[in-house]
């Protein structure tokens, strides 16, 4: 591949623009493998790298987009060959590394794994970052013991891609699903899902008392802040809050109490550094347990010119469920 087109995000004098343009394989940063990417996705994270709304990016310039799926061009790895269908999601990508609004990347080969037989590679951007976290999880309830019959599982902002894949998730795998959101108008669109109750955002979203009412064995929460202080205080004894997210603040104004009290167990998700065997795990699971046909349901396909209009749009939470960003060609 000669030239390529790409999404280049500079910042000068303390002014942050993003622009489209033609680049070369000698633009391109270190690393042993070159992909042709031909999709990539638009997650809360490329939001508010696109928009400069926090310093996602830390080197200038830089292709943002945190993941991306394409086809081996070259590679000196071992584990690929020219031809092999690939996925990225983090490892820097977008942050520190040109990421996936490209159609050509070169990267480490250890942060890619193959891409699962039974996703095509839009699929895989379908699930991108948002669900391959979706999927870790899951994965951190079943690791302490939150298994369908111990009670309803909480997932927050679950009308966003994080959101709608855990539902997707947890309700073909047998759990009583409680959605919460702030659009109320998508519960028919969350039941449809999986969901078997849908309760407002608001319920969740003002500061939390040390211990409320036991409802649910465990959650998922992307919002941090005061709904995880609140998700913590409602989880029963024993059961477990992974927290992935921040769209509502970084902050967790708790006590100890659901910790001491309760047994409570606070599961960090990190989808960026986890190592390659939990990502291949991940992506397993998601072969074998994320219904195709709801992901289909819950996806949107755009060309790769349209992201910047779209950054603001998911920032604001007006965007459903996931993203596929077509890239080859997506910038014509």
């Amino acid at each position: 591949m000669e030239r390529f087109k790409a999404l280049l995000a500079e910042k000068a004098e303390g002014r942050f623009a993003v622009r489209a343009g033609e680049f070369g394989p000698a633009d391109l940063m270190d690393g042993d493998v070159a992909v042709a990417v031909t999709h990539s996705t638009l997650n809360y994270k490329d939001g508010l790298a696109l928009t400069g709304k926090a310093p996602i990016i830390r080197r200038f310039p830089l292709v943002p987009g945190i993941d991306f799926s394409g086809t081996v061009l070259t590679s000196e790895h071992p584990d690929f060959k020219p031809g092999d269908d690939v996925i990225l999601n983090g490892w820097g990508a977008g942050e520190t590394h040109h990421g996936g609004y490209a159609e050509m990347a070169r990267v480490n080969g250890d942060w890619l794994v193959k891409r699962p037989a039974a996703f095509t590679r839009a699929e895989t951007m379908a699930i991108g970052t948002a669900g391959y976290t979706a999927m870790l999880a899951v994965l951190a309830l079943e690791h302490n013991d939150v298994a369908p019959s111990n009670g309803p599982v909480l997932v927050t902002g679950a009308a966003g891609g994080v959101g709608t894949i855990a539902v997707a998730i947890l309700g073909k795998l047998g759990y009583e699903v409680i959605a919460a959101t702030g659009r109320m108008e998508e519960a028919e669109f969350l039941a449809s899902l999986g969901a078997r109750e849908v309760i407002a955002r608001a319920e969740l979203a003002a500061p939390a008392r040390p211990l409320a009412k036991e409802r649910w064995a465990g959650a998922i929460d992307v919002a941090g802040s005061h709904t995880l202080a609140n998700a913590l205080a409602m989880t029963r004894y024993g059961g477990c809050v992974a927290a992935c997210g921040l769209a509502q603040g970084m902050e967790l104004t708790t006590s100890v109490a659901p910790f001491i009290l309760r047994a409570v167990t606070l599961a960090g998700i990190d989808s960026v550094m986890a190592p390659k065997e939990k990502r291949v795990a991940a992506w397993a699971r998601l072969a074998r347990d994320l219904d195709k046909g709801k992901l289909a349901a819950l996806t949107a396909t755009r060309p790769l010119k349209d992201v910047l209009a779209l950054a603001p749009e998911i920032l604001a939470g007006r965007v459903r469920g996931r993203i596929v960003l077509e890239v080859a060609g997506g910038l014509d």
